[in-house]
């Protein structure tokens, strides 16, 4: 299957690459398994060129960057992640897995409800919920929960830490609020 067919049908989700420091090469061929389209930034794109593998689009701070034949070059509005997002957006990308050392969730929010966001970041994956998010976890696995909304009500989670919790038993959690969606975090 080419990447030209992946970027029509946008089958797979994106893959946003903006800083690649401590991120799990292994991890990394996993999200390129089935040719996402991939965008970087400028310091990330060196780190994927030595490595031997090509992207799609460079979110760019050089007017003329000369690294890979058809490339598309987005010069960076106000910062990369914001750019790429935007570019992802307009495009029509229903999803996109992002590579960052960045973990503030604000970065993210005004994206959240406009595509679906996997951020992983320091051996961790972030990504928002709805209310009524159910999922099964063994008996003691820890879930972070960013930013907890004070209608909170959840079910098969013991809360260890203020933002932390650990599932009860193997099984099902779930997280019910009021407000569109919220942040949870796993390790991967």
């Amino acid at each position: 299957m080419s990447s030209h067919h992946i970027v029509r049908e946008k089958q797979e989700p994106a893959l946003l690459i903006l800083d690649l420091a401590g991120f799990d090469e292994e991890h990394l061929g996993q999200l390129l398994e089935w040719s996402p389209t991939v965008l970087v930034n400028d310091a990330s794109a060196e780190k994927l060129q030595s490595l031997g593998i090509k992207f799609d689009v460079l979110l760019s701070e050089t007017e003329n960057p000369t690294l890979q034949e058809h490339l598309r070059v987005l010069p960076i509005q106000e910062n990369a992640l914001k750019t790429g997002l935007q570019f992802l957006v307009v495009e029509k990308y229903p999803a996109v897995n992002i590579i960052t050392d960045k973990r503030s969730i604000a970065n993210f929010l005004v994206f959240a409800d406009q595509i679906t966001l996997v951020i992983f970041s320091n051996n961790q994956k972030i990504y928002p919920v709805g209310s009524g998010f159910s999922k099964w976890k063994a008996a003691g696995e820890t879930v972070e929960i960013l930013q907890i909304p004070s209608d909170l009500a959840q079910s098969g989670l013991e809360q260890i830490n203020p933002n932390q919790f650990k599932t009860k038993a193997d099984g099902f959690f779930t997280l019910r609020f009021a407000q569109p969606f919220l942040f949870i975090v796993e390790e991967i």
